[in-house]
């Protein structure tokens, strides 16, 4: 029986959610699936009993082999690497159920720490409940291997350092106080808003200037934003909130446009990523 165009075509949102979590990147998704799709093409009849597991497993491996590969380029990167995201207007109460299935925010930075082996076992067997001997298919290892990569992805995801436990209001709410204090520099109000190991993450891209490594603590992350608030290159900026990936953020609009968003735990912010790579914000036309 030839391959249904429209038994894919049903597949593909699911496959791309996939593929972007392994990936962090929406364009390099895309790429996978369209692989995928040719590989479907080419496949036997006998080859495929469960669509769903077949094109899943198949996307995993093509991801595995595009992390391999882009781990020499991310490593030549210009300063910290942070996905793509997905800015969207925050629209209130409502937004966080139509937000439901983005992939947060949180997860995928905590991702791009893991080695692509892991990476893909943890994204596979925890998030997408492919059992463990497709996973070693995938991985072109034993089972028991398989269930190490995946154990120890989830072991730097839980210990990733990144709490994120706040509801959407209380993100909204602990944001729009963190914003207040930078915008009047009162290094008391920060304080009070800023877990003491929270860690600042910006992605310039090589685009414009900005931190080239992590900036860990509160008085360090404080002094940071302070000064890109009072700096020359805030000036006339208009601060928009948004939903990055589902989470609370601002969209900025200024000599320097970006996304900031933040991940909140215990009334606290644990988390601040910049994305200022312009090729990597996916922005609804709705802004």
């Amino acid at each position: 029986m030839p391959p249904s165009a429209a038994a894919f075509e049903a597949e593909r949102p699911h496959l791309v959610s996939v593929a972007y979590r392994m990936l962090g990147s929406v364009a390099e998704a895309q790429d996978v699936v369209q692989e995928a799709w040719l590989r479907y093409t080419r496949a036997g009849d006998d080859e495929i009993r469960d669509l769903r597991g077949w094109l899943t497993t198949v996307t995993g491996r093509l991801c595995l082999d595009v992390l391999k590969s882009a781990r020499v380029s991310r490593e030549a990167y210009t300063g910290q690497w942070l996905p793509e995201y997905f800015v969207d207007p925050d629209a209130g109460p409502a937004a966080q159920a139509e937000q439901r299935d983005q992939v947060g925010l949180a997860l995928l930075v905590v991702l791009e720490r893991l080695s692509p082996e892991q990476r893909v076992a943890f994204v596979l067997h925890d998030v997408f409940a492919v059992p463990y001997d497709e996973v070693a298919r995938v991985l072109g290892s034993t089972e028991v291997t398989a269930r190490q990569h995946a154990s120890r992805g989830r072991k730097a995801a839980s210990e990733g350092g990144i709490r994120h436990t706040a509801g959407l209001a209380e993100q909204r709410r602990v944001l729009t106080a963190f914003i207040e204090a930078v915008n009047s520099g009162d290094m008391q109000a920060l304080a009070n808003v800023l877990a003491p190991d929270v860690v600042s993450i910006s992605d310039g891209g090589g685009f414009t200037s900005t931190a080239l490594r992590p900036i860990v603590g509160a008085d360090k992350v404080a002094r940071f934003f302070v000064g890109i608030a009072h700096g020359s290159r805030m000036s006339g900026a208009v601060l928009e909130p948004v939903l990055i990936n589902g989470t609370a953020g601002v969209f900025v609009r200024g000599a320097i446009s970006g996304a900031l968003g933040v991940t909140v735990s215990d009334g606290r912010i644990t988390g601040l990523f910049q994305q200022l790579n312009p090729e990597k914000l996916l922005v609804s036309d709705l802004l």
